[in-house]
């Protein structure tokens, strides 16, 4: 007979390898994860399902998804296994030491250069040997990061929040027109959108949220638009918006009192802008993340 430490042993080992493929949606990718064969997990996975008598992954093609009884022990099984693998990280917590751990943050190149200094200087003093690694990525590669659980948290703008993942917004910026300085429109208070289509405009790539709400709100006003240069970064943006290479529409999260390039305000036709904490549903936080994010975010609720 099977001695109860060794079968819970077993079950954990299970559930780990079960919730890693789950989150990457491949058994290879687990394997790497867990520094075990492929044979190793796929051989795990099958000894959950014999024992629970279920049916956890259906194969589509290239990829695996979940059965709903293997959504169902992902959602219950998940946190149980990351708590038990930070274990060392909150046992130290709770004796008020944070003097060691990793924190992966996901955030675009905006996020990066403008809202995240602050945060990460002042965290870095109070916890000097807890290191901080970001990812600079786009908002799909950062959603992705986060479902594989690679990054611990995001900071980022949504315009659609998922099913699976939570958006806890806490500051907004608003829409501009940036001109040269020289530009026939620099110096307006105003402007429409009609007087801005004759100018052909600087855009970050096409697949962006940005270029997208931009399309969106011309076409709602009926006005057309051009494009003079497809460009990723807003210091990029801003810096061949000031050689007089086009104009271009950005929110004041990344506009400095040094930038040489004339502002008109177009909260008349474009929404704020909000940035915010971006978690997985169900994620578990290491306390390292959760003394992040509750120094970034003193309201966010955990």
């Amino acid at each position: 007979m099977e001695s109860p430490i060794y079968y819970k042993q077993n079950r954990l080992k299970q559930l780990r390898a079960f919730c890693y493929t789950a989150r990457a949606g491949s058994i290879s990718q687990a394997a790497e994860a867990l520094f075990l064969s492929q044979p190793s997990v796929t051989l795990q996975i099958q000894a959950l399902e014999r024992d629970m008598e279920i049916k956890l992954f259906e194969r589509r093609g290239p990829h695996i998804s979940l059965t709903p009884e293997g959504e169902m022990l992902y959602q219950l099984s998940d946190p149980l296994v990351e708590g038990i693998d930070k274990l060392p990280d909150s046992f130290a917590a709770q004796f008020g030491s944070l003097e060691s751990g990793e924190i992966n943050i996901a955030a675009g190149e905006s996020t990066i250069l403008y809202i995240l200094p602050d945060a990460i200087t002042q965290f870095a003093k109070a916890h000097p040997k807890i290191k901080i690694k970001l990812h600079n990525v786009t908002g799909r590669d950062g959603m992705t990061m986060l479902r594989a659980d690679e990054a611990d948290f995001a900071v980022g703008s949504m315009l659609e929040v998922p099913d699976d993942i939570e958006y806890s917004p806490s500051m907004n910026f608003d829409p501009y027109l940036i001109t040269p300085l020289d530009h026939p429109l620099a110096g307006r208070k105003s402007v429409s959108l009609k007087e801005i289509s004759p100018y052909g405009l600087i855009l970050p790539p096409r697949h962006l949220s940005t270029w997208r709400m931009v399309d969106l709100v011309f076409k709602q006003n009926n006005a057309s638009y051009e494009v003079a240069l497809e460009a990723g970064g807003w210091e990029i943006v801003k810096k061949y918006v000031s050689l007089g290479l086009g104009i271009s529409i950005v929110t004041d999260v990344c506009l400095t009192d040094s930038d040489k390039v004339a502002r008109i305000p177009l909260s008349e036709y474009f929404p704020q802008r909000s940035y915010g904490i971006v978690l997985r549903k169900g994620k578990f936080l290491s306390p390292q993340a959760k003394r992040f994010i509750a120094m970034m975010d003193p309201e966010f609720t955990l």
